[in-house]
């Protein structure tokens, strides 16, 4: 059989790039795209060294144009993992910016649309497709001051349930993964707009959230079920949180 290829959006850095370095490991030629060119590039050198199959594209999901000229150039996809997204801003409905909002669903959802429809084709004809969407627990909950990630997370879980409803019958399946904390070097950071401190402060007590290795581990063991298993929903929390609003720290 020829190496299985897999497309990873967000593979600049936190879940993205754990997922490409342990499909990497488990055999898969691994298509690593995000925004930052030099990020993507210096992983697909960083994987190749080990002596793995990764090559690099720059490559903007929210881009419609970029999209397509990307799905044009490949020549085999068997799973895609849309795992660019990312939160910005803890404001209130009331006093959120509208245009935050917008940028949110801008990657969150119709970024993962729009890789998804380039792609389907490729997906379809390898004969045992794979399309996975990295929502959130913010998806199948609302909470306060996450109101347009809420949003966005809320798209990205109706995304892949009506795919999934629409492609049955196909040889592709449909995967959602829903976290809930996790601790990466840029996801706080990135939605506190750059207040370290405030960033850091959502994890202070927990004795262990989750990380981007531990999210990456359970996205690869359900992409490596065997073809004709499909993981509609599998949500992953550490152990610490039983829920969205229900934390422990010591």
């Amino acid at each position: 059989m020829s190496t299985r290829t897999a497309v990873i959006t967000g593979a600049s850095s936190g879940i993205g790039a754990a997922t490409a370095r342990r499909l990497a490991a488990e055999g898969y030629r691994v298509v690593l795209t995000a925004r930052r060119k030099d990020r993507v590039e210096a992983l697909a050198e960083e994987l190749a060294a080990a002596g793995h199959e990764a090559v690099a594209h720059a490559l903007d999901v929210t881009d419609r144009r970029a999209v397509r000229h990307f799905a044009d150039g490949l020549d085999r996809v068997d799973v895609l993992l849309n795992i660019a997204g990312g939160a910005i801003g803890t404001e209130t409905v009331a006093e959120a910016d509208p245009d935050d909002w917008t940028a949110m669903f801008a990657v969150n959802v119709v970024g993962a649309l729009q890789i998804t429809q380039a792609l389907l084709p490729a997906l379809v004809a390898s004969g045992d497709g794979t399309v996975l969407v990295l929502s959130s627990t913010a998806g199948l909950l609302p909470y306060e001051g996450g109101g347009g990630y809420v949003a966005a997370k809320h798209g990205a879980h109706a995304l892949a349930g009506t795919l999934r409803l629409e492609l049955c019958g196909s040889p592709v399946r449909v995967i959602e993964v829903a976290p809930g904390l996790v601790r990466t070097e840029e996801f706080a950071l990135n939605r506190f707009r750059g207040d370290a401190e405030r960033a850091a402060a959502v994890y202070d007590g927990v004795a262990r959230p989750l990380t981007a290795e531990d999210v990456a581990d359970t996205v690869t063991w359900a992409v490596t079920r065997p073809g004709h298993v499909n993981i509609d929903l599998l949500v992953v929390r550490p152990r610490a949180q039983a829920a969205h609003h229900k934390i422990h720290r010591g």
